[in-house]
This record gives C-alpha cells, structure tokens and sequence, in this order.
C-alpha cells in the first residue's frame, strides 16, 4: 500500500469515524494488493470489515481512571487520546496488573524485551506502562507513516510480521484484533 493509498486510507476512515450516524466499514484488497476501506462499497468486490450496530456498544468499557496520564501521553508523544484509550481498552480492559499469557504486563501489555527501549522500570505502574505503550504507538506510527491498521498490526504481532508481508499479517488474532481496536477507537471518538 503506497503512502499516498495510506493517506486517503486514514482521511477516509477519520470522516467515518467524525461521523456521529451508524457505518459499517468495508474493505477490498485490489490486484495490486493494495487495501481500500469505504463505508460506501462502489462494488461487490468490498466485504464487510467492520460491523455497526445501530445502538452503542454496551460493551464499550469507559472509565476515567487514566485519563489524567493518557492526556500527559497524549501530549509528550502526539497519540490521539481515543487510540491510546482503545488500545488499553483491548489489550488489558483498564487493569494494570494484567500479565497475557506470553508475558506482556500492564495496561498496555508490553513485552518485557521492551521495558528498556521504553524507559518502563516497573511494567505494573500505570504512569510508566501507558508513557512506554504511548512512546511504542508513536515509534510505529512514525515507522508506518500513520497507517493506522498496520500500527495496530505491528503493535500486536510485532512490526517484523508487518515488515514481512507488507500488510496485515494473515494472523486471526492480529486480523481480530486490529478490527476490535478500530471499532472501539471509533466508539471513543464518538463517546
């Protein structure tokens, strides 16, 4: 996907997601394997990426704990507020004791191979865990010239696997979870 694809991309599914009216997301990988997403399919070559439902998620999970070094982050690092809370949304659900099965800690489920490039000293204190994840975000953000699903992608299957196929890797976990993390991204924004 070229960067100016990338940026239509990113323009395109903001306005969705300003959009306060009930959208669902399709997506279509063109021969070039390029990757489109519209709310408003031109073909039947778009299938559904991301579905709406007409009432607000009554799962979204709001909480204000953290706002307070989510905006600190926010503004040391240039993250919207809505990523970084729908990123801790779905990597730990708010608690910051979570610890994933393959090691991750923290809010934002960092890799203890991480902690130092980070500046985390103690993956359980919520100030340093979102202030690494936030730094994390920015660093891919910056690697894939804002392209938020491939960001989403590498912070979950590690940027290698993105690298490597030059997309979103054919992972079900990434492929969900990049799915969940928009969606709920969107829900934010629209909070």
């Amino acid at each position: 996907m070229g960067i100016k694809t990338g940026v239509i991309l990113w323009v395109m599914f903001s306005m969705v997601c300003l959009n306060t009216a009930v959208a669902d997301i399709y997506k279509y990988i063109d021969s070039s394997g390029i990757v489109h997403f519209t709310n408003t399919p031109t073909s039947t070559d778009y299938k559904i990426y991301i579905k709406e439902n007409s009432k607000k998620n009554s799962r979204l999970h709001y909480t204000k704990k953290y706002d307070e070094i989510i905006r600190k982050a926010q503004k040391k690092f240039g993250v919207e507020f809505s990523l970084i809370k729908a990123v801790i949304q779905t990597e730990s659900d708010f608690d910051p004791m979570a610890v994933s099965k393959k090691g991750a800690k923290g809010l934002m489920q960092i890799m203890p191979a991480n902690f130092k490039s980070l500046f985390v000293e103690d993956p359980f204190n919520p100030s340093q865990n979102i202030m690494g994840g936030v730094l994390y975000l920015q660093r891919l953000l910056r690697r894939y010239a804002y392209k938020l699903p491939l960001v989403l992608a590498a912070y979950n299957a590690g940027p290698q696997a993105v690298d490597k196929y030059q997309r979103i890797p054919p992972y079900k976990e990434t492929q969900n979870y990049v799915r969940k993390v928009m969606k709920t991204y969107s829900q934010y924004k629209n909070f």
